[in-house]
Formats: C-alpha cells, sequence, structure tokens
C-alpha cells in the first residue's frame, strides 16, 4: 500500500465533526417535523456539495449584509418541500434572519403568489453552529418535476472567515443588499456562479418515492456543460427517469464535485470522508452511482514528475472504491459502478496513468462489489482509438465531455437498474 495509509487517521478524526452536523440536523428536523407535514415520506429532489471556501473581505461579513437568491432544477416534485442549509465547513456560527422559497420565473424573478417562508422550528431566523447544518420545517409549495425553484436567504453582517459553497454550480445565481427574500425580482442585482449554503431540496413523497445520488468529479458536477441549460449527465438521468412510469418517482441528486479525489482531500474532501455527509445522509437514497478516482490517477502519474503527488496505486483505488461500496450497502442502498471516461490527451495523462484507468475500470466491469455497472467509458471512446473520446462527445480539453458526450452518458443508462 502506499502513503495514503498516513491520512486514514485524520478522515476518522474529521467523521466526527460531521456526525455532530448530522446529529444537530436530526435534532432539529424533529421539530420542524412537529409543524406540520407530520406524515408522509421525503425525497432528495437536489442537492450539491458544499466545500471550505475562505471568505473575501466584502463578501457575507463585509459592510452589510445582503439577500442570495439561487437556483435549483429540482429532478421530482412534491406537494410540499424542505430545504437544508449549510454551516458545515464554517468556524464561527451562521445567521439567516430570513429565507423563502419559490417557484422561479426567470432570471431573478419568481413567479407571483409562490413565495413560501422557510422556518426553522417554527421561527423565521436560523443560527447554524460551526460544522453544523439545519432543516427547514416543511413548506407548502407544490414543485412540478424539472422545474426551477429560488431559494432565497439573508444573510446579515457577521463574521465569517470561511463559508460552506459549491464553488461550480454552473448555474446563474443572485445578490441584492438588504433583505429582499419575498421580493418579486431582484433589480440590478449581482451575479455569481456558485451555491452558498445551500445544500440540500426534498419534496413530500410515498414510499415508492426514492433517490439516486450521483457521487463523483467534475464530470458528475457537469464540467464544460452549458450554464444555466442543465445538461449534466444527472440531468439526462432525471428527465429519463421522470418519463418512464416505473421511475417517475425517483429523484437524482448531484453530489459531483471538481477536482475531488477517492483517497486524498484537494477539491473538497475526499470521496471516503465525504461519502456520508453526501450520500447516506440523504433523504430516500436508495442508489448511488460511483463514478470518481480519474483525479486520483492523474495526479499520482502526471507526465511531469514534479507535478506528481499523493501516490497511490490501481489497489489503493480499487480499495477506496470497495469501502464507498460497502458503507453504502451496510445502510441498504444500492451501488451502480461507473467506468471513468476516456482522457489520452489530457493534461495530466500519461501512459501510467491510463494502465491504471484500464485497471480500475476493468475491477469495475468485473467486480462483485456493485449492484449494477454503467459503461461511460465504452459509450464515450472513440471506436478506433483506445483511450480516446469520440470527437462529438469531447468538449475539447479530451478530460470532460461538452453536451453532446454528457447526453450520451445519461442515455446509457439502463432504467432497469431503478426499477427492481
Amino acid at each position: 500500500m502506499s502513503n495514503w495509509w498516513q491520512g486514514c487517521g485524520r478522515v476518522a478524526r474529521r467523521l466526527g465533526v460531521v456526525s455532530a452536523g448530522i446529529a444537530l440536523s436530526m435534532a432539529l428536523g424533529g421539530a420542524a417535523r412537529a409543524q406540520s407535514y407530520t406524515d408522509g415520506y421525503w425525497v432528495g429532489t437536489w442537492g450539491t456539495a458544499p466545500m471550505a471556501y475562505e471568505n473575501s473581505i466584502d463578501s457575507y461579513g463585509g459592510m452589510q449584509g445582503v439577500t442570495l437568491r439561487e437556483i435549483a432544477h429540482v429532478s421530482v416534485g412534491g406537494s410540499a418541500v424542505r430545504v437544508t442549509l449549510s454551516n458545515e465547513f464554517g468556524k464561527e456560527p451562521l445567521t439567516v434572519n430570513a429565507a423563502a422559497i419559490a417557484v422561479r420565473q426567470n432570471g431573478s424573478e419568481i413567479a407571483p403568489g409562490t413565495s413560501v417562508p422557510l422556518l426553522f422550528g417554527g421561527r423565521a431566523a436560523v443560527v447554524i453552529p460551526p460544522g453544523a447544518l439545519v432543516v427547514s420545517d416543511a413548506a407548502a409549495l407544490a414543485v412540478k418535476p424539472l422545474s426551477d425553484v429560488a431559494v432565497s436567504l439573508y444573510v446579515p453582517s457577521q463574521p465569517m472567515t470561511v463559508i460552506s459553497r459549491h464553488g461550480f454550480a454552473n448555474q446563474t445565481n443572485y445578490e441584492v443588499s438588504g433583505n429582499a427574500v419575498a421580493a418579486p425580482e431582484l433589480v440590478g442585482a449581482k451575479t455569481f456562479v456558485s451555491w452558498d449554503f445551500l445544500k440540500d431540496i426534498a419534496v413530500k413523497s410515498d414510499a415508492e418515492g426514492g433517490a439516486v445520488v450521483a457521487f463523483g468529479d467534475s464530470i458528475t458536477d457537469g464540467a464544460h456543460s452549458t450554464r444555466d441549460a442543465n445538461t449534466r449527465w444527472p440531468d439526462v438521468l432525471a428527465a429519463r427517469l421522470l418519463g418512464d412510469r416505473k421511475t417517475a418517482k425517483t429523484g437524482v441528486i448531484n453530489e459531483g464535485i471538481g477536482g475531488n479525489r477517492v483517497l486524498h482531500d484537494g477539491t473538497g474532501p475526499s470521496a471516503l470522508e465525504r461519502f456520508d455527509r453526501d450520500v447516506i445522509a440523504q433523504p430516500g437514497v436508495k442508489y448511488v452511482i460511483v463514478m470518481e478516482s480519474i483525479n486520483d490517477i492523474g495526479h499520482a502519474a502526471d507526465p511531469d514528475p514534479a507535478h506528481r503527488y499523493d501516490i497511490v496505486t490501481a489497489d489503493d483505488l480499487i480499495f477506496g472504491l470497495t469501502q464507498l461500496a460497502e458503507r453504502a450497502h451496510m445502510h441498504g442502498i444500492k451501488v451502480i459502478g461507473a467506468t471513468l471516461t476516456p482522457y489520452v490527451g489530457a493534461k495530466y495523462q500519461s501512459a501510467e496513468g491510463e494502465t491504471m484507468r484500464q485497471t480500475v475500470n476493468h475491477w469495475i466491469r468485473t467486480s462483485k462489489e456493485f449492484d449494477g455497472v454503467v459503461d461511460f467509458d465504452k459509450v464515450t471512446t472513440d471506436p478506433a482509438r483506445a483511450g480516446v473520446y469520440l470527437p462529438a462527445d469531447d468538449s475539447g480539453d479530451h478530460l470532460h465531455p461538452g453536451d453532446a458526450g454528457y447526453k450520451a452518458m445519461g442515455d446509457s443508462i439502463d432504467l432497469k437498474l431503478f426499477a427492481k
């Protein structure tokens, strides 16, 4: 085994912080359930994976408070919603003085008459401790499948050295000064393309409902797809699930982080560290599709020895992926392994790395650890050139698909995997 093992103790210590955050979420969720909508089954319809970001001097702790209006494209619909806010990476308490959710009409504009306050134990304001998250009370907003909702948060001036943010939303969001959570439109708003403090949205469903978590790196996150178009492969899968009566109540939650790795922290916590937070804790989760380790390979086998770091082997990666599968199975979650897409021609591609990729892919295809396999590599590889993207699927950097490649990936998934 490689020196990757030296970081395992650090992961275990951090899991204690995650457990504390989940415990607080459960306690607050219990208080919220006492308010209304006590009956029913909750299913994740949208989600993202926050990370730690150093706070800039003029954001959320600067001269004045701001309203953030963040847009989320839900997968399945429901008659009520619950929203999770995150301060999991914060070092100070996070105060949110007001929040609302509405149907998004266009830009920052919300559909008339749809704005509903988000309450927390019946209160409009909430203070989220460092390392924690909170779940809102149920809000009586009916949302349609594959529609956009707008979550508005008023964040007053407060000291925050680190914020919990998903840096690559690939979605235009909006910011104005002052409390404008109920405003029909945020006139003159600044725009930003991250999801800040917003973690998950769940809808009221029934026992037939369930969620698929798409767990991975930038190729799951949707890098190089068209902004605001919802053309990531998890978006394609969500639309297909909705169109089949056997899977129409199955939501999709995208927990991809660009640059993420299985065995080491870097861009976000490692997959091993964040798996409980981003997969197991999701409401109604029944399936997870795991597609990750190309960044582990790329950095460990970079063609420039000076750029190699966090050295791992294919066996190390197989062990890490096996751990994810075993942890999911302990919670009754079915695990679908997804092969790694081509990367010949990418900046950190090498012959050594390609051998590792092929080894990991062979294991994914033949392993008994998974309940199913999605062969993204086969779908996107040029039959005439091993390890190379089909030209139509390549975004141009030889690592990420473009919109056509993401569609091919999403279309290739056998829906029978989710109809058992």
